[in-house]
């Protein structure tokens, strides 16, 4: 398998999704509003029940390019929001993907942390060079939480997809890793620093 050990930041730690993680992972993908700003629409319980079970089985793939983990309380192992990571199969890149907080969680106004400790995992262990992020141009907050997390805007994406009928434009944003590391917190380089994974990027996926 190939599981991501537990990453741990100042307000939040990320692990892997574990079984008993399903209803609170399927109270977010069928919620109105925590879905409004995500690439797909809303959906019903059997469609979520299937994206867990799919977010459940990334471990077990080779290569690993899916990496969907449970946003928790620092002391605390429940689930109260999720954190991905989309590993690209091209050169050395991935998109921070699917960060979604439970209303009331403990952890909200600290999501940047999640993404930032999952780039830390990135850039260190799965040796990627670029990271990218996106959100809808519309979602106007998104961008004090892209800044915190350590990336700079790059690029409109002029309708990028279609959820609710409508199509939107993307805001991405972007950093290296050389870049990255400059302001990245102790807690942070010691995860960068921790050694390769062996699902490091395939050479031969290197530009």
């Amino acid at each position: 398998m190939n599981r991501v050990p537990e990453l741990r930041g100042h307000h939040l730690k990320l692990r892997e999704l574990h079984a008993g993680d399903h209803d609170s992972f399927a109270r977010m993908l069928t919620h109105r509003v925590l879905t409004r700003y995500l690439g797909i629409d809303r959906m019903d319980a059997d469609q979520a029940h299937d994206a867990f079970t799919q977010s459940l089985a990334q471990p077990h793939t080779h290569p690993r390019r899916k990496y969907t983990l449970a946003v928790c309380p620092p002391d605390d192992d429940t689930l109260v929001g999720t954190m991905g990571l989309l590993v690209e199969d091209y050169g050395r890149n991935a998109m921070l993907t699917s960060l979604v907080l439970l209303p009331g969680a403990p952890v909200r106004g600290h999501g940047h942390e999640a993404g930032r400790l999952l780039m830390a995992y990135g850039f260190g262990h799965l040796g990627l060079h670029r990271i990218w992020a996106g959100h809808r141009s519309d979602h106007h907050r998104m961008s004090t939480v892209m800044h915190a997390a350590g990336l700079r805007p790059e690029a409109t994406l002029r309708q990028l997809f279609r959820t609710q009928g409508t199509w939107h434009d993307v805001t991405t944003y972007s950093t290296v890793a050389p870049e990255w590391k400059l302001q990245a917190t102790e807690s942070e380089l010691a995860i960068l620093e921790a050694g390769p994974h062996l699902e490091r990027v395939p050479a031969g996926a290197r530009p």
